[in-house]
């Protein structure tokens, strides 16, 4: 029986979409000469392969009928985020945001700004 299709992203995967959150549309050339210049060097097939993977994903959109094909992006890093958060908090704490929290504070004293972003946060007034 054939495995069924991961709806997640992968670490691959994920490395692109921040760069079509930080930079916006682009081809898969843009992407894989940002990657390059980052310090990824991926040859043009895989790049190429890992976008389609994302549109069938639908976390991209290609855009366009001639080649070369644009690129943007249909989820935002917020929706993204918020989602691998809830999902790593259900099965990993068992739901718990509690322990969540003070597994990632866990032995480590806050920065002055991190402490401030959490007091906002406390008071309501931060997302």
């Amino acid at each position: 029986m054939a495995r069924p299709k991961a709806t997640e992203l992968t670490e691959r995967e994920l490395e692109l979409m921040h760069l079509f959150w930080d930079q916006g549309a682009m081809t898969a050339m843009d992407a894989r000469d940002r990657l390059e210049t980052s310090g990824r060097d991926l040859a043009y097939t895989t790049v190429a392969t890992l976008l389609k993977i994302l549109v069938d994903k639908g976390f991209l959109a290609q855009t366009g009928d001639q080649r070369p094909f644009l690129y943007e992006p249909l989820k935002t890093f917020d929706d993204v985020s918020q989602r691998l958060v809830t999902d790593m908090v259900q099965r990993v704490f068992q739901g718990s945001r509690e322990a969540m929290l003070v597994r990632l504070l866990d032995g480590r004293k806050l920065t002055k700004k991190e402490r401030e972003v959490l007091e906002q946060i406390l008071e309501g007034g931060a997302k």
